[in-house]
C-alpha cells in the first residue's frame, strides 16, 4: 500500500515538474518567434530599400538610354537632309 502511495506521488510529481517544463519551453519558443520575427521584418524593411534604390537606378537609366535613342534619330534625320541638300546643290552623293 505504501508502495502505490509512493508511486501515485511520484507519478504527480513527475507530472507537475514535465508541465512546468513544458510550459517554460512553451514562453521560450515565444520568445524566440517574436524575436525572429522582429529580424525577418528588418530584413525585409532592407531588401525592399534596396529593391527601390535599384528600380529608381533603372529607370534613371532607361530614361537616358531612351533620350539618347531620340537624339539618335534626331541627329540621323539630319544628316539624311544634309546628304539630300549636298546632292542637290552640289550633285555630291554620300550614300
Amino acid at each position: 500500500m505504501a508502495e502505490q502511495n509512493i508511486e501515485k506521488l511520484l507519478d504527480r510529481q513527475t507530472k507537475v515538474i514535465l508541465n512546468a517544463v513544458d510550459e517554460k519551453l512553451s514562453m521560450n519558443r515565444i520568445v524566440i518567434l517574436s524575436d525572429v520575427d522582429k529580424k525577418l521584418e528588418r530584413m525585409e524593411l532592407r531588401i525592399n530599400q534596396k529593391i527601390e534604390k535599384l528600380t529608381t537606378t533603372l529607370d534613371k537609366f532607361l530614361k537616358r538610354m531612351t533620350d539618347m535613342e531620340d537624339e539618335f534619330t534626331i541627329m540621323k534625320q539630319d544628316i539624311n537632309r544634309v546628304k539630300q541638300v549636298l546632292k542637290a546643290k552640289l550633285g555630291v552623293d554620300l550614300s
